[in-house]
C-alpha cells in the first residue's frame, strides 16, 4: 500500500455482510469466510433492505450513531431492557418513551419479514 492510500472503515450491518459473501460466490470463499456465511444464515434477523431502513431510521429519527444503531439492527432486541444494553455506554440518556419507539420500530419489522 503507497502513503497516499488510505484505509477507510464502516459500519455494516449482518444482512449487508451476508450480501458481500454472497457476491463472492461460495466456491471463492475459504473456510473461515464459509463459517460467516453460515452463521450469517442462521442469526440475521431481517433483510438487507429492512437492515438498511431501519438503520437510517434509528440514525435520523431517534438521533442513535450509526455505530449504536448497526449494533442494535443486528441483535434486534425485544425490550427496553435489552435495548439499554446498546445504549448504556453512550453519551445521551434516552427516555424510556423514546426507548419504547424503538422497540415498537424493529417489532414492525420483524413482522415484515
Amino acid at each position: 500500500m503507497s502513503e497516499k492510500e488510505s484505509i477507510r472503515e464502516k459500519e455494516i450491518t449482518l444482512p449487508q455482510v451476508k450480501k458481500l459473501l454472497e457476491s463472492l460466490g461460495e466456491e471463492n470463499l475459504d473456510q473461515f469466510q464459509r463459517r460467516t456465511l453460515d452463521y450469517l444464515s442462521k442469526f440475521s434477523k431481517v433483510d438487507i433492505d429492512g437492515a438498511k431502513k431501519l438503520v437510517e431510521k434509528l440514525v435520523a429519527e431517534h438521533g442513535l450513531e450509526t455505530v449504536e444503531a448497526v449494533q442494535i439492527v443486528n441483535c434486534m432486541p425485544k425490550s427496553v431492557d435489552e435495548l439499554r444494553v446498546f445504549l448504556a455506554g453512550g453519551r445521551k440518556i434516552f427516555e424510556t418513551s423514546k426507548l419504547e419507539a424503538i422497540v415498537a420500530l424493529l417489532n414492525e419489522q420483524r413482522k415484515v419479514k
